[in-house]
């Protein structure tokens, strides 16, 4: 059936019997794609049956559906005309794996992080409302999305507006780990209210018979069906915001989703439906495994196996690191936010469970909970992705540097993202914590320097930030265990002939290997060498002046914006110093889609024969 639905309309009509086969291939597609191209696959099995009720139920592209962070919008594509595409997801030039406006009218928004589409969605409601537009706009957000406080923003605000959103808790008691907190044991209590939901439908259907209701019946019927509310609404968080609240409801019956939908799409105040879905919902190792298969690489269908990459990633070194730090010094805690897998924390959870914490999605919150650790005396160290953190620049401020506190913020996934795309690039951490006051910034290019960065930042008395790539380490050479000097980095020699006659790569830790292979392709034609800026902030602009003032000429190699960046403040340090035999390759002020890492740096110039070409320019211009 996929082949033949080219808009939602198509399947409006079909049976209920169509619809279950229709949830079956879609499933077998997705696995089928994300198998060969990795991707998020138990969030998106967990929720076919929920989508497809929400486009049979409302009018898309004029209603909207908005989904938080998006990545569980891969049924969505294969119902709004993307089945043809499908075999591209998360490829070069190919489907995003989260919403994306250009792709599709169906997709009002490009999003990619969690806990927005509430607010999005309002924003969208209430500018139709405003144009008295009266079509509707539905957020689909999970219960681990919800952790995150904008969520609650956004809930109060709905409430108070009143305006007609409907909000779908999709509920499986998951985000990226499972879940934990009062939120989640909150979210279990609420099964109590369907017994309300049933008794007020059956209370007003009897009412409405009633004929010839007086103002005062009207008012002691109203009464009485608020107090038997109470009984069975006792803290429920949504009603007290001022939503109606329908569930928890199967999210894996169609039919019944259909029924609870109809019913929201003619209510003119907001409402959540709470829908409890599996994740990995027909695909036993998502089903059994649902963290290992929330986003992961290309794997085996039959099984499930994912083949084992040749080398140790930084997560990988940094979480086996972690253990050991955790050993020799008790005052270390580690914080995460709802990224303990992903950031190499689970064995650390696993063996110091006291001193370990997962916040939920709240970036803003682990900040500043590590500065109030840090207060109190221990060690923290939070780790998130460089996209994540972001959201934390005003605690990093405000929490953290302000408080003179001291702490170690492990940056994973800094530069090029492979595959997650554009909203997950993380390019912008160097630009955003630079003018911060009383925090240094470190980019170590391999295992050995991670530790030796990790145990400098350690004894300090202010914070450290810490960033690396998604990408297995290199091979360890004697040049990284180079003894840490402040505002020093690791210089590695490879020439022989005087440095006026060599170009001199300046480089951030995550560019190491692409940098290493240019001046390796680049040994029969310039002599280099490289300098590895182990310290982004602060700088020893002395040292690093006496020696790159002694090269022929410099290229600058960045995994992070060129605005605002190392390269550019050192360069104009240089420029000041009378020497302008300079290249910079970094990422420009504008976004990159998915791609494999290779294809990300190649579209930012920053392949290894771009660097290897700027070098080769700059020589030759100062022949």
């Amino acid at each position: 059936m996929l082949e033949e639905i080219k808009s939602p309309e198509y399947i409006k009509n079909l049976t209920q019997k169509q619809v279950s086969e229709l949830a079956d291939e879609i499933r077998q597609t997705i696995i089928s794609v994300v198998g060969k191209n990795g991707g998020h696959l138990a969030s998106n099995l967990g929720i076919v049956e929920l989508t497809l009720a929400l486009h049979r139920v409302f009018d898309v592209p004029n209603d909207a559906i908005v989904f938080d962070v998006s990545h569980q919008c891969y049924a969505h594509k294969l119902l709004t005309g993307r089945y043809e595409k499908f075999s591209t997801l998360r490829k070069q030039d190919g489907l995003s794996g989260f919403t994306n406006s250009q792709e599709s009218e169906a997709d009002y928004f490009c999003a990619g992080h969690a806990s927005t589409s509430i607010s999005s969605a309002l924003g969208l409601l209430t500018a139709w409302n405003l144009e008295n537009k009266n079509n509707k706009v539905i957020a689909v957000i999970g219960d681990g999305a919800l952790t995150g406080g904008m969520a609650f923003e956004a809930l109060s605000h709905t409430g108070q507006l009143a305006k007609n959103l409907i909000v779908i808790l999709n509920d499986n008691q998951m985000s990226i780990d499972h879940n934990t907190g009062a939120l989640s044991r909150y979210l279990s209590r609420l099964t109590v209210s369907s017994n309300y939901q049933s008794f007020r439908d059956h209370f007003n259907r009897g009412v409405g018979k009633i004929p010839g209701l007086g103002p005062l019946l009207k008012k002691i019927i109203f009464r009485l069906k608020r107090s038997v509310k109470g009984m069975f609404f006792t803290n429920n968080l949504f009603t007290d915001l001022g939503f109606e609240y329908a569930g928890p409801l199967d999210g894996h019956n169609e039919k019944e989703l259909e029924k609870v939908l109809q019913k929201a799409k003619h209510l003119r105040r907001p409402i959540v439906i709470h829908v409890v879905t599996k994740k990995g919902k027909g695909y036993t190792p998502a089903e059994e495994n649902p963290e290992i298969f929330h986003g992961i690489g290309p794997f085996n269908i039959s099984d499930g196996s994912v083949e084992k990459s040749e080398g140790i990633s930084f997560t990988q070194a940094f979480s086996d690191m972690i253990v050991r730090k955790g050993a020799e010094n008790p005052s270390i805690a580690c914080i995460t936010a709802a990224m303990a897998k992903g950031t190499g924390l689970t064995a650390f959870s696993q063996k110091y469970p006291e001193r370990f914490f997962d916040v939920g999605i709240a970036e803003e919150h682990a900040v500043t909970f590590a500065g109030g650790l840090a207060k109190g005396g221990m060690l923290p160290v939070t780790c998130i992705y460089s996209t994540f953190i972001q959201r934390s620049v005003d605690q990093m401020i405000h929490d953290v540097s302000l408080q003179k506190v001291k702490g170690i913020f492990m940056l994973d996934r800094s530069g090029a993202v492979p595959e997650d795309g554009i909203t997950h690039q993380g390019i912008f951490d160097i630009s955003l914590f630079r003018p911060i006051p009383e925090i240094s910034i470190m980019s170590p290019a391999s295992a050995d320097d991670m530790e030796l960065c990790f145990d400098w930042a350690a004894k300090q008395n202010h914070a450290v930030v810490i960033r690396y790539p998604k990408l297995t380490c290199p091979i360890e050479i004697p040049e990284f265990k180079t003894p840490v000097a402040e505002g020093k980095g690791i210089l590695i020699k490879n020439t022989q002939k005087s440095e006026k006659e060599t170009i001199l790569f300046v480089c951030t830790g995550g560019m190491y290997s692409e940098v290493k292979e240019a001046a390796s392709n680049l040994k029969n034609k310039i002599e280099t060498d490289i300098y590895i800026l182990r310290f982004i902030k602060p700088l020893d602009e002395e040292y690093f002046l006496q020696l790159s003032t002694k090269y022929k000429g410099i290229v600058f190699v960045e995994d992070g914006c060129v605005t605002g960046g190392v390269s550019e403040y050192l360069s104009s340090l240089l420029y000041k110093n009378n020497f302008d035999a300079v290249k910079i390759l970094a990422f420009e002020e504008k976004y990159y889609n998915q791609g494999t890492r290779s294809q990300i740096l190649q579209n930012a110039g920053l392949s290894s024969n771009q660097i290897e070409n700027a070098a080769e320019e700059l020589f030759n211009d100062r022949a």
